[in-house]
């Protein structure tokens, strides 16, 4: 995950956005990890109640300026599915410097929380990068075309349980999130994969512009996998912290990154459910 593109639908994601991510815990020394398959959480998906159908906003800064906006839907799809779907955009500024635009729909299985497929376009100061991933029991099959190019770059990547990232944060919510519980999961946003661990630091208020929560406080730090299969520190991303609502609902709140470029904030400015 890089670039103010995964910042983005941290982006919606993590969820309903991702990071955003998703994106998505103390820091751990695992350059050169091997094993770390076998450290994954595989916890079946907990019975918290699913989040509602419904359309959210949220704005992201950076370094003190509004750069990015993106609505977010989410909603029960066909044959037992939930679908995420949003759309992004840097604004102001940041668009100045970063001309940059997303469309993004995760399908899950609703039954059990695991990935199904993602669709993702992403234009950045003209060019066009559309990304498709096919989820199975095994891994994923990602497609990516860039440009004008005829044929996509076809990556294939072997693990059981795996992540994208609306499943990661579907899942995350099911779960009981008591205080200190620490969940590590496998995730692939795009074309990498990415171990993420996330902590819960415990519970507080925070206003947001929909108003006053209580809320459920996260920590969330990011680690690579290489082409050996090994783990290495994310270059760009140093650590996020992750507010949900500590409610029913569960929805992000709001998004702390650490990353290259500085700070970079996402918050929930409005959310709607359709059946209130």
């Amino acid at each position: 995950m890089s670039r103010l593109s995964h910042l983005l639908l941290a982006r919606s994601v993590f969820g309903v956005s991702l990071l955003t991510t998703l994106g998505f815990f103390p820091s751990q020394e695992t350059k050169g990890e091997t094993d770390w398959a076998s450290t994954l959480t595989h916890d079946a998906r907990g019975n918290f109640p699913d989040l509602r159908p419904g359309h959210a906003t949220y704005v992201y800064g950076w370094s003190g300026i509004t750069a990015a906006t993106s609505e977010v839907s989410f909603r029960p799809g066909e044959q037992q599915t939930f679908v995420l779907e949003a759309k992004g955009r840097t604004v102001g500024l940041a668009r100045i410097l970063w001309r940059f635009d997303l469309s993004y729909r995760s399908v899950v299985n609703a039954q059990t929380l695991r990935p199904l497929e993602t669709h993702q376009v992403e234009t950045a100061r003209g060019k066009r990068i559309e990304t498709t991933l096919k989820f199975s029991n095994e891994g994923v099959d990602s497609r990516r075309l860039e440009g004008n190019r005829a044929t996509p770059t076809v990556k294939d990547f072997a693990l059981e349980n795996l992540y994208d990232l609306q499943s990661v944060f579907v899942y995350l919510r099911s779960q009981p999130l008591r205080d200190h519980s620490v969940y590590r999961m496998a995730v692939y946003p795009a074309n990498s994969a990415y171990v993420a661990t996330v902590t819960v630091l415990g519970r507080e208020h925070l206003r947001v512009r929909p108003g006053n929560y209580n809320a459920i406080k996260m920590d969330l730090n990011l680690q690579r996998v290489n082409k050996k299969n090994e783990l290495e520190p994310h270059r760009k991303f140093k650590r996020a912290t992750i507010w949900l609502s500590d409610d029913n609902d569960r929805v992000i709140l709001r998004i702390e990154s650490q990353i290259f470029v500085g700070t970079v904030t996402a918050e929930l400015q409005s959310i709607r459910f359709d059946n209130d």
